[in-house]
């Protein structure tokens, strides 16, 4: 019921109770009827007023609860005082838009509580997988084959050897992002040339590329240095994991190319290879813990799977954006920012 209607509903019945009281004992109907309009108006008045001023204050502090929640503050402070025409209105419409907030941060929930049974499942699968080669390895070596097969003997051992490589070069990669998570790694902001540093880390990997039939290319268009400010030995490990990650995903008698591109303020490195590319509808996991677009394949192909998950890590510590864009069947490039030396 409309709030105005309610009080002259209730100010005509007070006002009709006191006319026929007047009435009773007078028996006079003018004067019934003028007292009845009087009391009528002067009731609506003052219940109106009366009545507005109650729910109205009521209603304010309401909303100020509403937006203690939603600002997240101590429930005994004060906010500002608030002034509205409708409050139930504002009220009401501040609710739903916390409710709203609320049923957005329970989804989000889900989801992290989904990735974290994933990464668990995945973390749990990169140790199994190594760990039980290495048992059974043993176990063998355990049953005599040490006095048997010495040559077979010696085979697993380095087979058991490259397990415990690979287990400790987990641990060590889990242990690095942890540490670029948490801000326990500092990056070293310093002056030095990119282009010097590029051309390094190619010499570095060409052997292996080799061995794959891959082509590296620097395409740096000039001889020039390229001064950025950033951590040169994280970038090169940045450098280092994308390259190789090209390297590993790459085709036979494929090439990977690493171009440099001048912006405003930054320097933009891209590393393109022509491999096998990745879904579309997978590239927003692609920096994900573990996540692998093939994961056969990969396991087959080795490494932590968290060399793109430290990349983005390292070049967000340096406040920059990484990137990666593809096509299944023609390639994939990875790319990222870093900030221009400028001489002071």
């Amino acid at each position: 019921m409309n709030f105005k209607l309610l009080v002259f509903y209730i100010s005509g019945v007070f006002s009709l109770t006191i006319a026929l009281t007047v009435y009773y004992f007078t028996h006079k109907g003018q004067q019934t009827a003028l007292v009845f309009f009087v009391a009528l108006v002067v009731s609506f008045i003052l219940l109106h007023n009366v009545l507005q001023q109650y729910i109205q204050n009521r209603i304010s502090n309401m909303y100020k609860l509403i937006r203690s929640l939603k600002l997240g503050k101590d429930m005994k402070i004060v906010l500002a005082q608030h002034s509205s025409d409708d409050p139930i209105k504002n009220a009401e419409e501040e609710v739903r838009d916390w409710a709203k907030q609320k049923a957005s941060e329970i989804e989000q929930l889900k989801k992290q509580e989904v990735y974290r049974r994933e990464f668990l499942s995945n973390i749990s699968h990169e140790f199994k997988t190594p760990l039980f080669a290495i048992q059974g390895y043993i176990e063998n070596l355990q049953d005599g084959m040490m006095q048997d097969d010495p040559v077979m003997a010696q085979q697993f051992l380095e087979k058991a050897a490259k397990n415990i490589d690979r287990l400790t070069f987990l641990i060590n990669d889990l242990d690095e992002i942890t540490k670029l998570e948490t801000g326990q790694i500092s990056i070293n902001m310093q002056k030095f040339d990119l282009a010097e540093l590029i051309f390094e880390t190619v010499s570095h990997l060409e052997d292996k590329a080799k061995k794959q039939n891959i082509q590296l290319v620097a395409d740096l268009k000039s001889n020039t240095p390229i001064y950025v400010k950033a951590d040169r030995q994280r970038i090169q490990q940045v450098l280092i994991n994308l390259i190789d990650n090209s390297i590993k995903y790459g085709i036979d008698g494929g090439k990977t190319k690493i171009n440099v591109y001048h912006l405003l303020d930054q320097i933009l490195v891209e590393v393109t290879d022509n491999g096998q590319g990745i879904d579309e509808k997978l590239l927003p996991r692609v920096f994900e813990r573990f996540f692998r677009t093939d994961r056969s394949r990969s396991r087959d192909i080795g490494g932590s799977g968290l060399g793109l998950s430290i990349v983005k890590h390292i070049i967000e510590a340096h406040q920059q954006t990484v990137h990666v864009r593809s096509t299944e069947g023609i390639g994939t490039t990875f790319g990222f920012t870093l900030e221009k030396y400028k001489a002071s």
